[in-house]
């Protein structure tokens, strides 16, 4: 698992032992980022819920990101995306948070808005949708910014939730990823 490209490009991540994490392949980040780089330069602030490694938010402040939230629950996960934002040279740029999504979520409650929110859940994880309906009642998004959610083919989400739209949906393999913008 590496930073694909920007400023920490070629830069090799940890990961904790085990299968407690499930990182994004590394071609499946390439195409999210291909994607997401066709509606415009990346930039703004950034929340990685479900962070595990925290390799999606560097990839983000690698390639303009300005700034990045990391949202974990596991304290040995956080201390390793601490690392990786070290050894990356992007530590002043993020901020982890030990504590679950949901109560991360309802903390905020609007107090910050995020250009981009990136959700990469476990994939059997069965309250994929009721995060997303939060991610969207809490407003930590920005109208016209975007909700990326990493999910398994077996989980089908809706096109529209309350205050999202979907407005891609791509399959590799047994990845998918789908990209919703906030409504204003």
């Amino acid at each position: 698992m590496r930073v694909i490209t920007g400023r920490a490009k070629g830069h090799k991540l940890k990961a904790p032992k085990g299968l407690g994490t499930r990182p994004m392949l590394d071609r499946v980040k390439e195409s999210l980022f291909s994607v997401l780089e066709g509606y415009g330069r990346i930039r703004g602030q950034v929340l990685d819920l479900y962070a595990g490694t925290g390799s999606l938010g560097i990839e983000f402040l690698s390639r303009g990101a300005e700034r990045a939230d990391f949202v974990e629950q596991s304290a040995h996960v956080c201390t390793i995306i601490q690392a990786n934002l070290a050894h990356t040279r992007l530590a002043e740029y993020g901020r982890v948070h030990t504590l679950p999504v949901e109560r991360f979520l309802t903390g905020q409650r609007g107090a910050r808005r995020y250009d981009y929110v990136m959700m990469d859940p476990p994939y059997a994880d069965p309250q994929i949708e009721a995060t997303l309906g939060l991610v969207a009642t809490t407003a930590v998004g920005k109208p016209s910014g975007l909700a990326i959610v990493g999910h398994s083919p077996r989980v089908v989400l809706a096109d529209n939730y309350p205050g999202l739209q979907r407005i891609k949906f791509r399959r590799l393999g047994d990845c998918c990823f789908s990209i919703y913008e906030f409504e204003g």
